[in-house]
């Protein structure tokens, strides 16, 4: 028997890999980065162990997965809804709340996610990722920016100020609103030239 064409095969490896987080985020949710057991992942996943090492050598490797799916389903958002706000600093305050109130509808997840991106030696897209959702928020999606513009600069700097109050929010230490003011105050100074 032949194998299966290759865009088949793709198709399926696809399928898995999205198993595999699927039940590694909700493994996360219940019970933090701790609950995501290799093991345990594998058998929600349906998945033979060996099988989930190859799609992910190791357990921070599978927490950056979760991150970039949970970072699809925001640039999914953003696309179906873009921010309507007047100002650019609005506009891209509108999206880190949208971020804050869709991991806070999982705050174990929110707290496994913000804590492997701090201690994790895997190489994440995040920080960068997120700060090109804010230019195209605050910008427009016409609007291309170079990465030695200073605003790339300008848009990690907010995006580190959102990690930094998601961390006080998940200690108890902020609420939703706390942030969205602090937000609004630090967009709207560093995104005064914009």
């Amino acid at each position: 028997m032949a194998p299966p064409p290759q865009g088949v095969r793709s198709r399926s490896q696809h399928q898995r890999r999205k198993r595999i987080v699927q039940a590694a985020a909700a493994l996360a949710s219940r019970g933090g980065v701790e609950a995501m057991q290799m093991r345990t992942v594998a058998e929600r996943a349906g998945v033979a162990l060996g099988t989930l090492y190859r799609y992910f050598p190791s357990k921070m490797d599978l927490v950056v997965a979760v991150v970039s799916e949970e970072l699809d389903i925001l640039e999914g958002s953003i696309e179906r809804r873009p921010p309507r706000a007047g100002a650019p600093a609005q506009r891209a305050v509108e999206v880190l709340m949208r971020a804050t109130r869709g991991l806070m509808r999982e705050p174990e997840l929110a707290e496994a996610l913000i804590r492997s991106l701090l201690l994790s030696d895997v190489k994440t897209d995040f920080g960068d990722r997120l700060a090109a959702m804010l230019l195209r928020a605050a910008l427009g999606s016409d609007e291309q920016v170079p990465d030695d513009d200073q605003r790339q600069v300008v848009a990690r700097a907010l995006s580190g100020i959102w990690t930094m109050e998601m961390i006080e929010m998940l200690r108890g230490q902020a609420t939703a609103e706390r942030i969205q003011t602090r937000l609004e105050i630090s967009a709207a100074r560093l995104l005064a030239d914009f």
